[in-house]
């Protein structure tokens, strides 16, 4: 995307507002169809094993596509190509509740992860640009959008399997309502467009070697995220014998963990640099982890998942910001940063999995607790290129370096 286009500050600070709620919108949509996931499997008359065969395709399609995302920003411009992609992601809420069997269900979840993944790359590349020409720091706050919009989501998917809603028609009305309220946000971002004599960036390729390491921060991240979500309900049940509720008490309280974080991180982000936050954000992580594997009580335990949780949670925003400002294609960037850190969602489940029947949970978070580790020894890798942006004010123009 072009650096140097001009925009004026009430512009910026309107899309500032306009991609926050795009962030919202695209986490409503997961954060709906996660909570009738039950309704689909009984729908398609599945086994548990054909459902978890099932949910790998979201992961299989998201990281097909996203590498696609520059060439369509390209052809049509930033706000227009996020106005399609979101348009189509909100749209494919509706497949898997359609699908009859495992075959058209695996069929509709890759076309749900490919609009989802497309869709993620361009919203987070306006997100940088904007974050840009504000002059700090706004996509962790971003990322806890994205997070508030999961949990409005899933409390409303709650709402209906409790009160017994077929699916078809709850997520029929959910992609309605979030397709009309993401087109009129996307109204008010960025309008970004390449100049004539910009190349055009490759219909596909492989993710650029700067977002490689970057990536691999992100993966830690995302792997410590993703077994928390996952396993901590299971970990306090199992190795320290608590109570149905309380266990489940601990994954919400995680997930809320991270959503207060990320919408409080810019804040420190914009204080004491990326880097730094996130050598801290790795330490207290690492503590974390160490606190779930030593924990005699649940307490304790349910204090150190909230430590990983605050260690975390600024980690994959921060490494959105740093590929976007790594090198001559952000989109191209981003999206293999992207790739990477949906790799990781994908894999730290059944990883986890694995090694506790091998060994324990016990040891399955030992790992977690090296992967953190990694946050403190990669961070470097954040510390993004200087890029000089204009904002046009009233007075003048504003230049800023970040």
């Amino acid at each position: 995307m072009p650096g140097d286009t001009e925009f004026t500050t009430r512009q910026v600070r309107r899309a500032r507002v306009a991609v926050a709620v795009v962030f919202c919108v695209h986490g409503s949509v997961t954060g709906s169809f996660a909570t009738r996931v039950p309704w689909i499997q009984e729908h398609a008359s599945l086994s548990a094993g054909q459902l978890g065969l099932a949910l790998a395709f979201p992961a299989i399609g998201a990281s097909v596509a996203m590498p696609l995302a520059g060439a369509v920003s390209h052809r049509f411009g930033a706000r227009t190509a996020l106005r399609g992609l979101l348009a189509l992601w909100t749209l494919s809420l509706t497949l898997p509740a359609l699908a009859p069997n495992l075959f058209t269900l695996c069929a509709a979840l890759f076309v749900y992860g490919a609009t989802s993944g497309m869709s993620d790359v361009a919203m987070n590349a306006l997100g940088i640009e904007t974050e840009n020409r504000l002059g700090r720091s706004i996509m962790s706050g971003l990322h806890g959008m994205w997070s508030t919009g999961a949990l409005i989501g899933s409390a409303a998917g709650t709402v209906a399997a409790h009160l017994g809603a077929d699916a078809r028609l709850h997520h029929a009305l959910a992609a309605a309502a979030l397709t009309v309220l993401g087109l009129v946000a996307c109204q008010g971002v960025l309008d970004l467009r390449s100049t004539a004599d910009e190349e055009a960036p490759p219909r596909f390729a492989l993710p650029p070697k700067s977002s490689l390491a970057i990536g691999l921060v992100g993966f830690c991240a995302v792997f410590a995220e993703g077994a928390s979500l996952d396993w901590s309900a299971v970990y306090l049940r199992d190795t320290l014998d608590t109570s149905a509720g309380l266990a489940a008490a601990s994954t919400t309280a995680f997930a809320l963990t991270m959503a207060v974080a990320r919408i409080a991180g810019d804040r420190v982000v914009d204080r004491f640099g990326p880097v730094r936050t996130v050598r801290v954000g790795g330490v207290l992580a690492t503590a974390g982890g160490l606190l779930v594997v030593v924990a005699p009580h649940p307490a304790v335990a349910m204090s150190g998942f909230g430590c990983m949780g605050l260690g975390v949670a600024v980690v994959v925003p921060l490494a959105f910001a740093a590929a976007g400002r790594s090198g001559p294609n952000p989109s191209q960037a981003i999206a293999g940063v992207a790739t990477i850190t949906y790799t990781s969602g994908l894999i730290a489940p059944s990883a986890i999995g694995a090694v506790a029947d091998v060994t324990s949970l016990v040891v399955s978070f030992g790992l977690v607790t090296v992967l953190a580790c990694g946050l403190v020894l990669g961070a470097g890798v954040l510390r993004a290129a200087s890029r000089e942006v204009t904002t046009k004010t009233a007075d003048g123009e504003h230049r800023y370096s970040g």
